[in-house]
């Protein structure tokens, strides 16, 4: 299993809007993070960097 890590604009500790991620799906103009746990983040954004080796996601949350 493959759980991610999703930033908003940057990678750092500071910038981590959820952990474990284990799906990203999208409703309209938002992207919906779901975790281990079945808990939704909704964010308002645009998906800038995935990395699937690292398990990285990258949210450019700016402008929005």
């Amino acid at each position: 299993m493959c759980l991610s890590t999703a930033y908003a604009n940057t990678k750092s500790s500071e910038t981590v809007m959820a952990k474990n991620v284990t799906t990203i799906t999208f409703d309209g103009d938002e992207i919906i993070l779901t975790d281990l746990m079945d808990s939704e983040i909704r964010v308002q954004g645009r998906l800038t960097y995935i990395d699937l080796v690292n398990a990285t996601v990258i949210i450019d949350t700016e402008g929005r």
